[in-house]
């Protein structure tokens, strides 16, 4: 099939996903709600649905771990012959990050099933590309946003010298501060000092607490203390009244009383040193996604077709980055500038002008205002179905009051009827498009794409994957010296081959564009 072919294709049969993260389910945005408002969509389209998936608490992340997603993706590939479309509520229901996404998305294409979300624009051209690409785009940044506000709401705390995790034996935690634990503090505290004295071993303190009751919590239970936990216990510099993070590689003044001095906290270190025969120096993890080498497995061999990797070599002075092809095909290594500065260079050549861009906004501006217009209209709707169902509730309390209907019939009644009033409220409140700042969105468009270079190196390790993956998706052929037959992603194409003309205003003097891109985004709807 053709693409202008599948791109005209009539949709007849389709398969629903549904998702739902254990943080939605307590807002009420339940799997009943998304699947009733599929399948309104799939109603107004004329498409039957095949089967249903779905997946309940599970977050949309990653792949990883979503079972239906998985089972979803085979059987569109046993079935591609049966199925015509994907139907999901919204596009972040799929995914949360725009790799992922991007990648669903080219296999349903290989498919030749097509992607439908009953709230947002979607379709098979490749400026409806781009916008779902910006939507999922925009899933993602609101993941990260939340991410980095909790990032920094842990660190706020970890500087104010407030623990973010359960407080160690001796400790209890009350409100979100740090209390003594009246049941083991003074116990806890004693074998400190008994440590220190040099005259007792881990399993000789173990076996007096256990027999004392002493218990730690593991998975929920009280279980007896382990040699293990006692170690532990000693190298925590919290009971000396300091807050250590590994991840933030800091130690700061906790808040809590402390069980211990600093000094009696070294001793005891001394003690435990003087008696561990077998000290060794684990070898640091090798690092997948290594800040010194963003292009890895982005960048291809031209010859054999085959990712680069990147190493560092040590000379007579220094120490050179490289990137070379993994199978070692007979191809020299290539420096990492010659590799960034030609990359830097093809992301110049590519960008867009600002009258593309200017045009891009534009379109996206009347697909915006259009959508929020059609939300009112369902909004109306709604609102005129929910004082119909509002009447019956009324006249169903009625009759139960006046003993027509038993109290075991109301509340049967009264659940359907609540059950409809739920979905018709989440159908009328459905303004997805709307929470966004449309001139945020233009804004970070003018900004990110006027000069790709620098939006590349002002970028994070993931930022610049997500960028690079989504202008190339078949990644970055190197030919010696230099990058050749870079295939660029098609709706990323069609916005750099819009060319500058007037666009239609819609007034009826509006002059009208002859440039065949626009016209085709015109098009749409």
């Amino acid at each position: 099939m053709t693409k202008f072919e599948f791109d005209k294709k009539e949709l007849k049969s389709a398969i629903l996903y549904l998702r739902v993260s254990t943080e939605e389910q307590v807002d009420n945005y339940s799997l009943e709600t998304q699947e009733n408002i599929c399948r309104k969509e799939a109603e107004r389209r004329g498409i039957e649905i095949a089967k249903v998936f779905k997946e309940e608490g599970r977050s949309a992340k990653t792949i990883a771990g979503r079972p239906a997603l998985i089972e979803l993706l085979e059987f569109c590939r046993k079935n591609r012959r049966d199925i015509d479309a994907l139907i999901v509520y919204r596009l972040d229901r799929l995914s949360r990050q725009i790799a992922d996404y991007l990648a669903i998305r080219k296999k349903l294409a290989e498919y030749e099933i097509a992607l439908i979300s009953a709230s947002e624009p979607t379709g098979n051209s490749p400026t409806e590309k781009f916008i779902e690409t910006m939507l999922a785009g925009f899933a993602q940044m609101d993941n990260d946003v939340r991410s980095e506000r909790t990032r920094n709401g842990m660190h706020a705390r970890f500087l104010a010298g407030l623990p973010t995790g359960q407080p160690p034996l001796g400790y209890l935690n009350q409100n979100g501060y740090i209390v003594k634990d009246p049941k083991t503090f003074d116990q806890i505290k004693g074998i400190w000092e008994l440590m220190d004295t040099g005259t007792k071993t881990l399993g000789d303190i173990t076996s007096a607490l256990n027999e004392k009751g002493i218990r730690e919590t593991y998975k929920g239970k009280e279980c007896p203390l382990k040699r293990q936990s006692l170690s532990r216990i000693f190298k925590n510099k919290f009971y000396a009244g300091i807050i250590v993070s590994k991840k933030y590689g800091l130690e700061v003044q906790g808040q809590h009383s402390p069980m211990i001095t600093e000094e009696l906290y070294y001793r005891v270190q001394a003690v435990i040193e003087g008696r561990n025969t077998n000290i060794s120096v684990p070898l640091a993890r090798r690092n997948k996604d290594n800040e010194d080498f963003p292009l890895r497995r982005i960048v291809k061999c031209g010859s054999c077709g085959t990712s680069f990797t990147g190493a560092w070599s040590k000379g007579k002075k220094s120490k050179y980055a490289y990137y070379f092809c993994k199978q070692r095909c007979g191809k020299p290594s290539v420096p990492i500038s010659d590799i960034e500065n030609s990359l830097l260079g093809l992301l110049e050549k590519i960008t867009p002008t600002p009258e593309m861009l200017e045009l891009v906004n534009a379109y996206i501006r009347k697909i915006y205002y259009e959508r929020v217009a059609d939300l009112q209209k369902r909004k109306d709707q709604a609102d005129s179905e929910l004082k119909k169902l509002y009447e019956l509730r009324q006249a169903l309390i009625e009759k139960n009051l006046t003993g027509t209907y038993s109290d075991e019939v109301f509340k049967e009644q009264n659940r359907i009827l609540e059950e409809k009033i739920k979905d018709i409220r989440m159908t009328s409140e459905d303004s997805l498009i709307t929470k966004y700042n449309l001139e945020a969105i233009t804004d970070f468009i003018k900004r990110k794409f006027k000069n790709l270079p620098h939006t590349y190196e002002e970028s994070s390790l993931q930022q610049k994957r997500a960028l690079l993956c989504s202008i190339f998706p078949l990644g970055l052929p190197w030919s010696y010296p230099a990058y050749s037959n870079t295939e660029i992603s098609p709706y990323y194409q069609s916005i750099r081959n819009i060319k500058h003309a007037s666009v239609t205003s819609g007034e009826p003097g509006g002059s009208r564009t002859h440039n065949a891109q626009l016209k085709r985004l015109s098009l749409y709807h």
